[in-house]
């Protein structure tokens, strides 16, 4: 290769590969959304401007909602609060976010992916069969119990499930402050994905796909 190919390469590899990272880098300390600006909704990209800092407070850096968090249980047995900007301004563009987690025993938090986020699941009490599939179809999964620490790598499938004779709680952090989420029942049976198409690649009958539909499409009705 030659020389100046060759350095044109490491300033590509050195300077661009950052560009890659889940949320921008802050360009100040921090970045508390002015509420009387806009609709008082953040975004990934930050687009409402920042508070004076002189009006800024230690109350926009506190969050209180967790310990009133009301638990009001999904189907599957999940109920989940997330934090982010919209939530909790002080987060904005410090490029994190987290939530909270309680599960039934026996309930699950259904298969999913963060496109945006690396997940660290932190069990606080329970016993949970928790694990991730990476992009070979290899399954990392085991029990943990309180006080055991998973991460789920970015952008791949990962599940929970309650195996403890007692409710369980998770408390988990994303390095984005939008990480996302997709769960995988609701995003191939809820979305309108072609039938057809679910059937050939399930091998499910139209039938099956109808109930599937119904159960995890609220638009659907028959």
């Amino acid at each position: 290769m030659p020389p100046k190919m060759a350095i044109c390469l490491l300033v590509f590899l050195l300077v661009g590969l950052p560009t890659f990272a889940a949320d921008p880098d802050p360009v100040q300390d921090y970045c508390v959304p002015n509420p009387k600006v806009g609709n008082g909704r953040t975004t990934r990209s930050s687009v409402l401007p920042c508070k004076n800092s002189s009006e800024v407070t230690t109350d926009d850096f506190v969050f209180s909602g967790m310990k009133n968090f009301t638990a009001n249980f999904s189907e599957t047995g999940l109920a989940a609060l997330s934090v982010n900007p919209t939530l909790f301004p002080g987060l904005n563009t410090l490029g994190m976010s987290f939530m909270k987690a309680e599960l039934r025993v026996g309930g699950i938090n259904p298969p999913h992916f963060h496109p945006r986020a690396t997940e660290i699941a932190y069990l606080v009490r329970g016993s949970v069969y928790s694990g991730f599939v990476d992009s070979a179809n290899r399954v990392f999964a085991r029990v943990i119990e309180a006080g055991e620490v998973m991460v789920y790598p970015r952008g791949l499938v990962h599940f929970q499930m309650n195996v403890g004779d007692k409710p369980a709680t998770i408390f988990g952090s994303f390095n984005s402050q939008n990480a996302g989420v997709q769960k995988l029942p609701a995003t191939i049976f809820g979305s309108g994905i072609n039938s057809e198409l679910l059937e050939k690649a399930f091998g499910l009958s139209p039938k099956q796909i109808g109930h599937m539909r119904r159960k995890l499409d609220p638009k659907t009705t028959s």
